[in-house]
């Protein structure tokens, strides 16, 4: 039986669950509120403060979607009760990052700037201190939403093996190769 899915989901005070007759899933607590469409084999039940999930047998499919889903409602109760926050840092000479609301602009090295526009659920800050290297903070209470906002703007200019430029997570390691081999 799937190890994660077996695991209980301990239910914290202040945070209600309700799963409708459609088997969505809805989670609410002090930092809002998220929700989530189950597989109609899926079965949730909440006990007290306790939610487990089952599975009806054992297909491969059904193991797979069982710790899936266990997974999704614990990411979802951790997500409204302490949220979820991820640094990202601008390697490179004369790379910049700013904000204003939502609304993020980042000089990146190209002859543009690129201005990128972050999901409303999500909230930004920049830090631009003299001598260190800009940092962006996205936080936010969905665990999916911040690592899809995060791998997108990577994607804009993904760190270089050889001086390390680009945009990468803070204290990520970038695994660096040798320049060229000096005259003969």
């Amino acid at each position: 039986m799937s190890r994660v899915g077996k695991k209980v989901v301990t239910v914290p005070a202040g945070v209600t669950i309700t799963v409708s007759a459609d088997n969505t899933v809805t989670v609410k607590g002090p930092k809002g509120q998220l929700t989530e469409q189950l597989d109609r084999d899926i079965e949730v039940k909440i006990e007290g403060t306790e939610v487990t999930v089952t599975r009806p047998t054992d297909q491969i499919r059904h193991k797979a979607l069982h710790g899936l889903y266990r997974a999704l409602i614990a990411n979802m109760v951790t997500g409204v009760t302490t949220g979820y926050k991820k640094d990202m840092e601008l390697v490179g000479v004369g790379f910049k990052a700013a904000n204003t609301g939502n609304i993020l602009d980042l000089s990146l090295g190209y002859s543009h700037n690129i201005i990128f526009e972050i999901p409303k659920e999500l909230k930004v800050t920049t830090v631009t201190e003299k001598g260190k290297n800009p940092i962006i903070s996205l936080e936010g209470s969905d665990k999916q939403l911040l690592g899809a906002v995060c791998a997108k703007l990577r994607s804009l200019r993904k760190p270089e093996p050889y001086k390390g430029k680009g945009v990468k997570f803070v204290g990520e390691v970038i695994r660096r190769k040798a320049g060229k081999s000096a005259g003969k």
